[in-house]
């Protein structure tokens, strides 16, 4: 497989990558409690392994993940760098813009940044930061979690219950561990119960569906013109301030989460698709309409 790890390519390859597809990926994640059945690092863990594998089918590079986001449980080995409320993330938007302007003074010309960590604190960070990147850098950004590309499949997120450990069980079946669960429920795991239903077939099934569109975006941001550019930046900039509305309410955690009401009940299913037949329009209406 060619290599695509940005960390371990020697100079002169990191350049003929540049010259075929100057994209690159960078995946989120966290230190935090996914049940007794999977590691600590699941988000990253995931979220990079989907990364290297879209690059791998559709050039591009990977950066090394980032341990550290918005948020988490109030479980244990639990490592919150941002709290969820005020939704400013003050550290990790700080260090996205960062990230974003390193990677276009190093010749990047589009960028993805996939988040496996995706409370709404993390979600409107991520995907507001890459709108207003995408503005001040002129090249395209998409901020998103993981399953925004899989919601016509019906993959909304959890966490480390059917979905999450569906995916692990795929990407490294060596780190789930679902005999250690006893009973439902099972302490921080939100979703359909992992130990009756989460799978490796279900897992590949969505994997092959999020890497193959990572794969086209990775390939196809760097040629798009400025009308494509703008159109996708008022589509996801209109998402952004559907989000930030509700934010603005929020009380509580809970609050935050309402403004995501309309993907859990399947409003959002054609983003996915719209988005790698860059129907950006149509996205655009989509949000501005709910």
């Amino acid at each position: 497989m060619t290599e695509t790890r940005l960390e371990w390519l020697m100079p002169t390859e990191v350049s003929a990558a540049l010259q075929q597809c100057p994209t690159l990926l960078l995946p989120l994640g966290t230190i935090e409690w996914h049940g007794l059945h999977n590691v600590m690092g699941l988000d990253a863990l995931k979220a990079h392994a989907l990364c290297v594998r879209a690059a791998q089918q559709g050039h591009g590079l990977v950066h090394p993940p980032i341990y550290g986001g918005v948020g988490g449980l109030e479980e244990p080995h639990t490592f919150i760098m941002d709290q969820e409320l005020p939704p400013d993330a003050p550290r990790l938007r700080g260090w996205l813009e960062q990230w974003c302007r390193e990677a276009y003074r190093n010749g990047f010309r589009a960028l993805i940044l996939l988040t496996g960590h995706y409370g709404p604190g993390q979600q409107l960070a991520v995907r507001e930061t890459a709108v207003r990147m995408s503005q001040t850098l002129g090249i395209p950004v998409l901020g998103t979690a993981e399953y925004f590309l899989a919601l016509d499949k019906k993959y909304y997120g959890d966490h480390a219950a059917y979905f999450e450990t569906s995916l692990m069980m795929h990407l490294f079946p060596e780190s789930v561990q679902l005999d250690r669960l006893g009973e439902a429920p099972h302490q921080g795991v939100g979703g359909r119960d992992p130990k009756r239903h989460a799978n490796a077939g279900a897992g590949r099934e969505l994997c092959d569906c999020i890497i193959s569109r990572l794969a086209t975006l990775a390939r196809r941001m760097p040629t798009w013109d400025e009308t494509t550019r703008t159109a996708f930046v008022r589509a996801e900039a209109e998402i952004v301030a559907l989000w930030q509305r509700h934010a603005r309410d929020a009380r509580d955690v809970v609050g935050l989460f309402a403004g995501w009401g309309a993907v859990y009940q399947g409003a959002f299913d054609d983003y996915s698709r719209a988005l790698t037949e860059e129907r950006f329009d149509d996205i655009a209406a989509l949000a501005a309409g709910l």
